[in-house]
């Protein structure tokens, strides 16, 4: 009995000690299973649900002016947040802290009181246990608010303690504001770029960087220290074409005439002749205020029928063909034509009649080119249209940046070619450019005959380094033959000073060029649509016109003020351009002569003795000061020199601020603890307390400047 009772024990043992032993096993290669064939899988699993690489945003580059004047930049702004469980940052620490940095961000931001947010930090310590991306104020801020930040209670302290996690987001500028801010165009919140900025996008954005980021509670991703990250690569920087100057000229002068004539809109483009290099481009439209902002490139997106500035064209063409010469006559009767079922009509009232070629183009007579056209190309239109593809007219200049409109020059046999159109093509209806084709057109005849391809952007530059140029591009070596073109310029210069623009004549420097007063069709209303006729009045041109440097174009869409005429509306936005360019070029003016005889020193007002001395030396005028060494002094011109005076500042008196600019005065006066109030510009001529008389602190002094 008793060696069964043991034998059935060991059995049971036994078989406890097997199904232990075989567990154990089980479980070691269920581990050894996951270990290594699992494993992998499953690693990668967490390490995606914990861990993901973040791209770094890159600096993108800025786009510069000309002469490296800034036009775009990005800006750092930062998101305000803070880890409120970092690991440092214990109660006492945040209870003893909370109250002094409450009432610093209520200050700072204003939008809530110190107990307000107080509140808002201690609920969001307790929420969830601590938010480890609390965001302290939801606007952003810059880098000088970062600053001060960065000196409030808690936020101060090193990060493992205080927490403080700001976040840095760059955000696009245009430093000018609206000048020219539809060619540098911009960046949306979903990266969509137009402009120089799309055009130029690959380029300005740069490479982005990878950084590894853990998850932390909720969908939040937070950046780890990881020797693995990845650095970005910044943008490069576009130098444009630009002068800021100028384009500041130019949107002012189509702003102020765009509202004198309650305009609907209007552009403006000036080009360098020989480079095609843009120097300004404006496109304003008038908002349901009333006020106008760059809304639309017009100059390049806006494809209209010119009017008269398209009658160039017709002439070169003519001449090209030797049909006609300047002293050719046409006769243009009362001013009204009638061709098939279109009256042809003048805007001179009662006609020009008998005409010189020249004339006729001068004068701008609807009646004299349609005539010319019909007589010399009537049954032979293919060779007209033919003689304009050849001046590519017909053809986009594919600029550099996007946008453009092709020009609509039809041919004969095509789908809208009627009995009229050869006429109506002549004049300028009928086909349809931007104003910078145009623009481009006219600028190859100021160029010599050769057309070059618009420029906006010239270099590409890293690091201050050019990477890349851009070089003028010829579109075709000549438009026409130099006799042509001699001809074509002798009645530019005669628009200007016997024709439709001798507004525009000057004695100080010559312009060529010619206007444009086109009636404008609305869709399917056509020219009087609803009883109202809409014009579009342009010029377009070059200057000097015996030695071309610049052209320019200005065309203004719906002037309302029943002046539409392209030499009163657009004639002078070109002239207060061009006028700005003749005087800032300085190579167009006489020097200077030297006086003969000498001139006096210049009246130098009182002041700090360190500025006017520096001023004396760096324009080479010889002081005498007799050994004086007091900070403050007095000065009077001698004839071939200054002599500096002694001036004595006594404390707790009211000093003597006679002769001193404001500046100095105002320096001299408050450091006295004086309330100062003033009147009129130059140097000081008189105070209302006497100097040397006691300070009274708080007293309120006045002085009078002329």
């Amino acid at each position: 009995m008793a060696g069964s009772i043991k034998s059935d024990v060991v059995w049971r043992v036994a078989a406890v000690y097997f199904f232990v032993l075989m567990m154990g096993m089980l479980i070691i290669g269920k581990a050894i299973y996951i270990q290594f064939v699992e494993g992998p899988g499953l690693r990668e699993k967490a390490q995606n649900i914990t861990f993901r690489e973040l791209a770094i945003e890159p600096s993108r580059g800025d786009i510069l002016a000309m002469d490296g004047r800034l036009l775009s930049t990005s800006v750092p702004y930062y998101e305000v947040r803070i880890d409120l469980r970092a690991a440092g940052l214990t109660n006492e620490i945040f209870y003893d802290k909370v109250d002094s940095l409450a009432y610093c961000l209520a200050r700072m931001f204003g939008d809530r009181s110190a107990y307000s947010y107080r509140s808002f930090l201690v609920n969001g310590r307790k929420h969830d246990k601590g938010s480890r991306y609390f965001m302290i104020h939801p606007r952003l801020v810059n880098y000088i608010e970062l600053k001060r930040l960065m000196t409030f209670p808690i936020l101060r302290l090193p990060k493992n303690v205080g927490g403080f996690m700001p976040v840095q987001v760059n955000r696009r500028i245009r430093t000018n504001d609206y000048l020219a801010a539809r060619t540098i165009g911009g960046v949306n919140e979903s990266g969509v770029a137009v402009g120089i900025e799309g055009s130029f996008n690959h380029e300005l954005k740069g490479k982005a960087g990878l950084v590894l980021a853990q998850r932390i509670a909720g969908k939040t991703w937070i950046p780890v220290n990881s020797d693995e990250a990845i650095s970005p690569e910044d943008g490069i920087d576009v130098v444009t074409t630009l002068d800021i100057d100028l384009q500041d000229v130019a949107q002012n002068a189509l702003r102020k005439q765009l509202s004198a004539h309650n305009a609907e809109h209007g552009s403006v483009v000036l080009m360098e002749v020989e480079t095609g290099e843009i120097r300004a481009i404006a496109n304003l439209k008038r908002d349901s205020d009333g006020s106008y902002s760059e809304a639309y490139n017009y100059a390049i997106a806006e494809s209209t029928e010119p009017g008269s500035t398209f009658k160039i064209a017709s002439l070169i063409a003519l001449l090209e063909d030797g049909y006609v010469d300047l002293d050719d006559s046409v006769d243009t009767e009362n001013g009204r034509f009638l061709y098939f079922d279109k009256w042809i009509v003048d805007s001179h009232e009662g006609g020009l009649g008998k005409l010189s070629v020249q004339q006729v183009f001068e004068l701008s007579s609807n009646v004299g080119v349609a005539k010319l056209m019909i007589k010399h190309y009537k049954g032979k239109e293919t060779s007209f249209i033919d003689r304009l593809y050849s001046m590519k007219v017909n053809e986009p200049l594919n600029l550099q940046i996007k946008g453009e409109v092709p020009p609509e020059i039809k041919y004969p046999g095509d789908k809208y070619w009627s009995g009229v159109s050869l006429p109506m093509m002549s004049i300028g209806y009928e086909v349809r450019v931007t104003p910078l084709q145009t623009l481009t057109f006219y600028n190859a005849i100021a160029n010599g005959g050769k057309m070059v391809k618009p420029l906006f952007v010239k270099e590409l530059r890293k690091h201050g380094s050019t990477i890349r140029t851009f070089s003028t591009e010829v579109l075709t070596s000549s438009i026409c033959n130099r006799s042509t073109l001699r001809k074509v310029r002798r009645i530019l210069e005669g628009v200007v000073t016997d024709g439709t623009a001798k507004n525009l004549k000057n004695d100080t420097y010559s312009i060529a060029g010619k206007t444009g007063t086109a009636q404008i069709a609305r869709g399917k209303g056509g020219y009087g649509y609803e009883g109202q006729k809409t014009y579009q009045a342009s010029f377009v041109g070059y200057f000097p016109a015996n030695d071309p440097k610049y052209s320019c174009i200005v065309v203004v869409s719906s002037p309302s003020n029943a002046v539409y005429y392209g030499n009163v509306v657009s004639g002078p936005i070109f002239k207060e351009i061009a006028d700005k360019v003749y005087a800032k070029s300085l190579e167009w003016h006489e020097p200077l002569s030297r006086p003969s005889k000498a001139i006096d020193m210049p009246v130098s007002q009182g002041g700090y003795r360190e500025d006017l001395q520096e001023v004396c030396n760096d324009l080479d005028i010889p002081v005498y000061d007799d050994g004086i060494n007091t900070t403050w002094i007095s000065t009077q011109g001698k004839g071939d020199y200054v002599e500096f005076k002694k001036r004595t500042i006594i404390q707790n008196l009211v000093p003597n601020v006679m002769d001193m600019g404001l500046k100095d005065a105002l320096f001299l006066l408050e450091n006295a603890g004086m309330r100062v109030n003033f009147s009129g510009h130059g140097a000081v001529v008189g105070q209302s307390i006497q100097s040397g008389t006691r300070v009274v602190k708080g007293s309120q002094i006045h002085i009078t400047l002329r």
